[in-house]
């Protein structure tokens, strides 16, 4: 088994975690920790590591007649290599033109652009509420954050928030609208989070629960 590792200076013990995506273990170790130390820490969770990667799910690829969540809502990809219209929703479909062998990065693209969409104007309102404005926004590929937010303002996104139910999108970027304010996890971050989505304490339950199956898609 491979172990990728990492080295964190902000880390204060060893950290073994899997990511989703790449059905990858990941060593993630303090500056001072030696890389021995690290795989003595791996063979000692080992039993752990092997039933977590078994119990991941399956990849779902993105192809004619997958069921694909958005917004927490089950559509089928249909793919019309008649028609001309890019990508759009038709009922409970999501609708692909073209040729069949760029259905799986236009149904990509589709859903960034449409996270960018959803993401901004509300990151934007939830800013107003605490006086602030964002810098840039953008929408990324992240392997395991959800967002985050820089010390000028820039926020960034998961794509794969436009997956999940819409409370749950809505809580993340509460999360980081709220740093803009608090850079930390203080209980006055967390009353201003309450205080920009009503769906927050939902939004973290149905991720701690359901997250990792997000990582799936694609």
């Amino acid at each position: 088994m491979r172990v990728a590792i990492r080295r964190n200076n902000r880390a204060r013990r060893i950290a073994l975690r899997i990511d989703p995506a790449k059905e990858a273990p990941e060593l993630v170790l303090p500056p001072r920790t030696s890389e021995s130390e690290g795989l003595d820490f791996v063979r000692s969770r080992a039993d752990w590591l092997l039933k977590r990667l078994a119990a991941l799910p399956p990849h779902i690829p993105f192809c004619d007649g997958t069921m694909l969540p958005f917004l927490g809502h089950l559509h089928k990809i249909v793919h019309d290599s008649t028609a001309r219209r890019g990508v759009w929703l038709e009922g409970d479909c999501i609708v692909v033109s073209g040729h069949i062998e760029h259905l799986s990065r236009r149904v990509h693209d589709w859903l960034r652009r449409e996270a960018k969409t959803i993401v901004t104007p509300r990151a934007h309102d939830m800013a107003a509420i605490l006086k602030r404005k964002p810098g840039n926004i953008t929408v990324r590929n992240q392997k395991s954050r959800w967002g985050s937010c820089s010390s000028s303002g820039n926020l960034s996104f998961n794509w794969r928030l436009v997956l999940a139910p819409d409370p749950v999108l809505d809580y993340v970027v509460a999360h980081e609208v709220g740093h803009m304010a608090e850079p930390n996890h203080s209980p006055a971050f967390w009353k201003i989070v309450d205080q920009l989505s009503p769906h927050a304490q939902q939004g973290r339950d149905w991720l701690r629960k359901n997250g990792d199956r997000l990582f799936r898609y694609g």
